[in-house]
């Protein structure tokens, strides 16, 4: 199987045997990696002076990056920042990733409408709102969703580029979600499970991600319908087997290594918390991949993700399982 086949299996909840799928939602380490600044951070102010040379140059590097970024870490799907984000340079940037590394990685892009946690700026006011005056989000919910979808089928009519969706908006803090179980059921539920349902009728898988304490709102996250759920924080107290156990046998699980201790912590400690991830993320046999519980942020070492993904190696294939953890696969 291809690196995407692998991926949409583990979507789908299938058994794969061999090494358990990986990605990283942003993998933002590329100047140190690979000399070159990530894509999602390049300024283009300046792209409509460039002589169509030069975009081209721009947008072959940037493809470039992607896939050796995936073929460097052993990672079975690409999350792309479209840079810039117009219909014509994300679909030149699918095109490009596609052409150079055929159909061997699951592409996908950010594509969530949903309200996120607000910064710190606008917090008061949204704050109020959610009480005082829901409707308008509400309305402003179902502008976004609509436009998000359109962009969707507009990218769709030029060829099916991606495989799916990342599910973005983050709802959590790492003691509890910023929106109340019942305010979450208002003005989120209905236009996230809006917008799965819509990518799922175009072919897309979609993946919902918010790091932090997800818990009391897990359940009607995966009532959405999800394919997949990321990041399954564990500083925000989150663990697989209960996230297991309320969502069921059919979304997949992504992620769960701690980025702080990665960052902050010993070697041994983070070992042993790659190892955790590992164990209890295949112990179904199926419907896990690989990741952190955030990303691959700009400040961590390098030299613990390269670690990370070492132990991953090492340890990350099914049918070694009992071998490793000293049991078998459920």
């Amino acid at each position: 199987m291809t690196n995407r086949e692998r991926f949409i299996k583990t979507l789908k909840c299938e058994p794969i045997g061999g090494q358990v799928p990986t990605f990283e939602l942003v993998f933002f380490l590329t100047m140190e990696a690979f000399g070159k600044v990530h894509p999602s951070q390049r300024s283009y102010g300046q792209w409509n002076q460039m002589s169509q040379t030069e975009r081209s140059l721009h947008m072959n590097e940037m493809a470039q990056l992607y896939i050796d970024t995936a073929q460097r870490y052993g990672h079975s799907a690409i999350f792309v920042h479209p840079n810039p984000g117009d219909l014509d340079s994300t679909q030149w940037l699918l095109e490009l990733i596609r052409e150079k590394s055929g159909d061997e990685y699951y592409i996908m892009m950010h594509g969530d409408p949903t309200w996120a946690i607000p910064d710190g700026e606008s917090m008061m006011e949204f704050s109020a709102m959610m009480f005082d005056e829901p409707e308008k989000l509400n309305e402003e919910s179902q502008k976004r969703t609509e436009s998000a979808l359109e962009f969707a089928r507009k990218l769709d009519e030029r060829g099916h580029l991606l495989d799916g969706f990342a599910l973005c908006s983050d709802y959590c803090f790492n003691v509890n979600p910023f929106f109340s179980p019942d305010i979450f059921d208002e003005l989120i539920v209905p236009y996230l499970k809006e917008v799965i349902a819509e990518y799922r009728k175009m072919g897309y898988y979609t993946i919902k991600h918010t790091d932090g304490n997800i818990m009391p709102i897990v359940k009607q996250m995966a009532d959405c319908k999800p394919d997949a759920i990321h990041s399954l924080d564990p500083q925000g107290g989150v663990s697989i087997p209960e996230v297991r156990k309320i969502v069921g046998p059919d979304i997949a699980l992504v992620g769960n290594v701690n980025c702080g201790l990665l960052q902050t912590g010993t070697d041994e400690e983070c070992r042993q918390d790659v190892l955790r991830a590992l164990r209890e993320g295949m112990a179904d046999g199926r419907g896990y991949v690989f990741a952190t519980s955030n990303c691959v942020y700009t400040g961590l070492a390098l030299k613990r993700y390269e670690m990370m993904m070492e132990i991953w190696r090492q340890y990350g294939n099914y049918e070694n399982y009992a071998e490793n953890f000293g049991k078998g696969l459920a």
